[in-house]
């Protein structure tokens, strides 16, 4: 749960905002129960991925629930928040909302629900995937069945080609030099633990190498073959997991066994090594929507024009978004900055003006809601900003016109101090002053 969004939004991340709080048939779904409920399961499902925030996730919300009380002991429905959960959304390439998956034989494979979004729809959906699945059991063509991946064997999850096999030789130069996050697990080939976990080690493996483009991967070492590696970080028992990180000690992988939990935790470690989202300038209407429209939250600073501050000044306040930007990373939100005056539309937008230059807006597009730093433009100031929201005691409004404004396209900063307008030189030689002189002394 990103709390941030309970102070912007003023909306509960739980499925009550979603419509599935009063009693229904809806089952609800998380990174801790999916593998079980759905992957282990040789029920056919149905599967809404969603956030809260989300207009259209709303009004399925009720036809959703119709439908699963019609499909009650024929076909599973269940709902994800994506939104709080982004290992699953993540795992199951969820770009928009609503999703919706239908987790059929092949439960590694899910496909695309192309219909209505009605509960009429909805069932005939339902109805008609599960007239495939039963023509393919018949036909004994049955994906799971074939590769153990619907009953109680947890799926084969994914190929082993995924899973870097890890030896005495290439060890050091794969984990230990490499710029890659790894996971890896030490077993033994007669290990009955070690086998209940081969299929969500590989149907991980698969799963993070593509979200995290490679810059997380899991690998797996047969310790009673390469015992010199095993011996150097003291395995003693089987399965070990462990982690490292390029210059760091390995520490030990204290989560779940099943995918979805090696998933999530391959998804921290990559948010955690991942670089801080990049700071931009306000140049036109694109540089704010993109930012704004693409993320949860976007924050956003005007900072006194270049004459009052210089170049020393103005980086400065830049350092202290950058690092700020660095600690906040794991949220994906947008940064902006913008000079005094140069976009009068959106400060006055969201009231900026009253308190000074640097002024800060955090903003939730979506919502069209925004709250404003009425503390020191500092580290400890904009933490303490971006803490309170996270627990709620932000005060928030609405931005100006229900929609972010018109922004002017400007020249980029060059990086330097700014000049004075030079004045024009008027040349009085030709303008008589002795009359009016005259004048004057009378």
């Amino acid at each position: 749960m990103r709390p941030l969004l309970l102070g912007v939004l003023g909306c509960s991340l739980v499925l009550a905002v979603q419509g599935f709080d009063t009693p229904s048939d809806v089952v609800e779904l998380t990174p801790s129960n999916f593998n079980k409920e759905v992957i282990q399961s040789d029920s056919l499902w149905l599967v809404e991925f969603y956030a809260p925030w989300c207009g259209h996730c709303k009004n399925l919300a009720p036809e959703w629930k119709k439908a699963a009380t019609a499909l009650k002991g024929v076909v599973k429905v269940g709902a994800v928040d994506a939104d709080q959960h982004r290992s699953l959304g993540s795992q199951y390439n969820v770009k928009g909302f609503p999703t919706i998956k239908i987790f059929g034989a092949n439960k590694n494979k899910p496909e695309d629900y192309q219909g209505g979004r009605g509960s009429q729809a909805i069932v005939d959906g339902a109805l008609n995937a599960l007239r495939s699945l039963v023509k393919d059991r018949l036909s004994g063509s049955d994906y799971s069945r074939q590769s153990g991946g619907g009953g109680g064997g947890g799926g084969s999850g994914g190929s082993k080609k995924d899973v870097v096999e890890l030896t005495d030789d290439n060890f050091d130069k794969l984990v230990l030099d490499g710029d890659a996050v790894w996971m890896v697990e030490f077993f033994a080939p007669w290990c009955g633990h070690c086998k209940n976990l081969e299929p969500e080690w590989a149907a991980a493996a698969a799963a993070v190498k593509e979200q995290t483009k490679g810059k997380v991967r899991l690998g797996a070492v047969d310790a009673t073959v390469h015992q010199s590696v095993s011996s150097r970080y003291g395995i003693r028992g089987f399965p070990t997991i462990k982690v490292f990180r390029k210059g760091e000690e390995p520490e030990d992988y204290q989560g779940g066994r099943s995918r979805s939990d090696i998933i999530a935790r391959a998804m921290d470690l990559f948010s955690d090594n991942a670089p801080a989202p990049e700071l931009l300038e306000i140049l036109n209407d694109d540089t704010l929507k993109k930012t704004c429209e693409d993320t949860q939250l976007c924050v956003i600073a005007v900072l006194p024009h270049i004459l009052d501050t210089g170049a020393a000044g103005r980086n400065g306040y830049l350092e202290v978004m950058m690092k700020m930007a660095e600690k906040y990373k794991k949220k994906m939100w947008g940064w902006l900055w913008t000079e005094a005056g140069a976009q009068m539309q959106l400060e006055a937008s969201l009231g900026i003006g009253g308190f000074g230059y640097p002024a800060m807006a955090a903003i939730n597009a979506r919502k069209m809601k925004f709250a404003l730093l009425k503390g020191s433009f500092s580290e400890t100031g904009i933490h303490e900003f971006l803490r309170d929201l996270s627990v709620g005691r932000g005060s928030t409004a609405t931005v100006g016109g229900g929609a972010l404004p018109k922004i002017d396209a400007v020249e980029a900063w060059d990086g330097k101090d700014g000049e004075l307008p030079v004045e024009d030189d008027y040349d009085l030689s030709d303008v008589d002053l002795d009359d009016d002189v005259e004048k004057d002394e009378l």
